[in-house]
This record gives structure tokens, sequence and C-alpha cells, in this order.
């Protein structure tokens, strides 16, 4: 989920804390839980430093590592150390669960978006993306806005989000069944059907669909319920040459390779280099464009000019961040 609605989750984890009563008779002990559930639900989103770095540093660990069961362990008694070694005066296990519970919580709801986690590591690498949830869902983020007013105007917070929970638990079910129904449309009209990727919008009716079937991809949206195919992909094999081989090395072709199931990808031939472009089919837009995209560009001696990977929507910025973001040649 996007940071705002991490936010509100850790708040809202704060508030329902209260039932617990421990936290609710100890005003110091609620200080130190609404704290660690705030800083807990943001903590395995801190690899966003990486962007500092490069894109590709980004795209290969975001939601990776530090989404993993070892590191959801690790985030929540790590915060609770800290803040106990603050206030040593309350009672840690109960510090403990809370701040734990926000992290998981995180981690749980960033597996329902279409972009997923590394959430099985390190038993699998594999990312797990269940696709029913946007990255901003307003009625998420809107319930707890609703909770954290009513809070804030004088009503009991553990009951308040309880009953928002509990709301928000039969929203989840609702989403997971509307995939359901455009899993089966899609399979009506494609029965050769071997994996569909769902992205949903901000907007209820509207979603985007990647296809793979045998010998080809297929991109399609879903709007109010009806579903039409848009784009079709020869499923083609990368060339296995030794152009290639350099391409794979480049950090920023190898990122996109670890994080795109369904891509295409086109090679231009120009006076003395050649260009590789990957691009990821999961996120059509309404500009009939593919903004999820990895480039690199090769010199006739085999050598990587300049590389990008990332959210492109013009070819204008592309160019420019080939030559001066990720450019060897720049550094």
């Amino acid at each position: 989920m996007d940071t705002g609605t991490h936010i509100v989750m850790g708040v809202a984890l704060g508030g329902l804390a209260t039932l617990d009563p421990a936290v609710h008779q100890d005003p110091v002990l609620f200080n130190a839980v609404l704290a660690g559930t705030i800083l807990g639900s943001q903590a395995p989103d801190f690899d966003t430093v990486l962007k500092l770095r490069n894109n590709a540093s980004y795209l290969r660990n975001h939601r990776g590592i530090t989404h993993s069961i070892p590191a959801v362990i690790l985030w929540g008694l790590a915060i609770s150390l800290l803040l106990y070694m603050s206030i040593p005066d309350i009672s840690f296990l109960h510090l403990w669960l809370w701040t734990g519970g926000a992290v998981v919580l995180h981690v749980f709801v960033d597996v329902f978006n279409a972009y997923g986690t590394q959430a099985y590591r390190p038993f699998t690498r594999r990312w797990v993306a269940y696709g029913f949830i946007n990255t901003f869902d307003p009625f998420i983020f809107t319930m707890h806005a609703i909770g954290i007013v009513l809070w804030l105007i004088g009503f009991e917070p553990g009951i308040t989000f309880l009953v928002i929970y509990s709301i928000l638990a039969l929203y989840y079910v609702k989403r997971y069944m509307d995939k359901r129904r455009i899993i089966k449309q899609v399979k009506e009209e494609i029965p050769d059907a071997q994996i569909i990727a769902t992205s949903p919008t901000m907007k209820q009716g509207f979603w985007r669909v990647a296809i793979t079937a045998p010998d080809r991809f297929c991109v399609g949206k879903v709007e109010n319920w009806q579903l039409r195919l848009i784009d079709e992909f020869e499923r083609k094999p990368l060339p296995d040459n030794e152009l290639m081989e350099v391409a794979r090395e480049d950090k920023n072709i190898s990122a996109f390779l670890s994080f795109s199931p369904v891509f295409t990808w086109e090679v231009n031939l120009y006076d003395d280099f050649t260009e590789l472009r990957l691009i990821d089919l999961r996120y059509h837009n309404s500009a009939q464009h593919y903004p999820f995209k990895a480039v690199v560009q090769i010199n006739d001696n085999h050598q990587v000019m300049s590389s990008y990977t990332g959210w492109i929507f013009s070819e204008q910025k592309l160019q420019r961040k080939l030559f001066t973001d990720d450019n060897p040649s720049a550094l």
C-alpha cells in the first residue's frame, strides 16, 4: 500500500490496542504502543532509501528482504527495544505484540497489490502479488480516516476500529470475488490462458489484466465489469546470443527480469549501437502506453553505453534518463 495508508493503519492499530486492558489502563504504555504501531506500520518500507542510489537497486530490493519473515520479526523487536529503552517502566510484551502486529499488517496488506512482496522469503523468493487491492484504495483509506476523526471527537477507539476492520474484512472478500469474476471472464474469452495477472485501479469497476497463453501475451481492461482485449503480443524467448549475455549483466535489465513476469521485448539497430527494450505488459494506461520498462544500449564492442529501468511516460524523458541517471559513461 502507499505510505499514507500505512500511516493511518498504524494510527488505527494504536487505537485498536486500547482493547488490550494493559494498554487501556496505562497511558504511558498506550503512548509507547501508538508510537510503536506507527513506526512498525512504516518500517518494512524503509528500503525506499534505495531510490537515492538508483532505480535498479530499488526495484530489485523494494518489498524484498525487508518484507521477509525474518525481517518482520526483527523490525518488531528492534522498534520495541528502542522504545522500551526510552521508557523502561512499561510492559515490553504488550509493546512488542502491538508493534510487531503493525509490521505484520503492513506486509499482509501489501501482498494483495499487483506489485506484491517477497513475503515468504527465505522459503522462496517468489513475488507474492494477489492483485485485487490497488496500491492506494480510496475506500480503505477513507474508512481509516473516518475512524481517526471519530476517535478525535470522542468515540471509543477500540470499538470504532474493531467495527471498521470488520467492514474492511468484508471489503477484501468482496474484492477477491471481483477478481474471481474477472478471471472467469478471461478464461471464457481465452480458454488456453495460463497466467492471469490482475491490476485493480482506484475505480471499483475498472481493472487491467495481462494474460499469458502458450504462444502469446494478451492485454486487456475491464470497465464496468466488461472485458475488452486491447493488445496481443507474440510470446517469444529472449535471444540467446552474446548481446543478450551482456544485457543480462546490466543492473537495470537484471532488476527488471527479476521483477516482471509478463513482458515483451524489442531490439532496435542503430549505426554504432544496439538497443534492447523490455516492456512490462501489466501496466497499460489510458494513453495506450506501457510506461514500465527497461532499456539498455550496447555499442558494437559489446559494452553497455547506457541503461535505465522504471516508469517512463515519454520518449523524451527516456532519452534524458538514459544519458544522465544511470549512464555508466557519465559517472
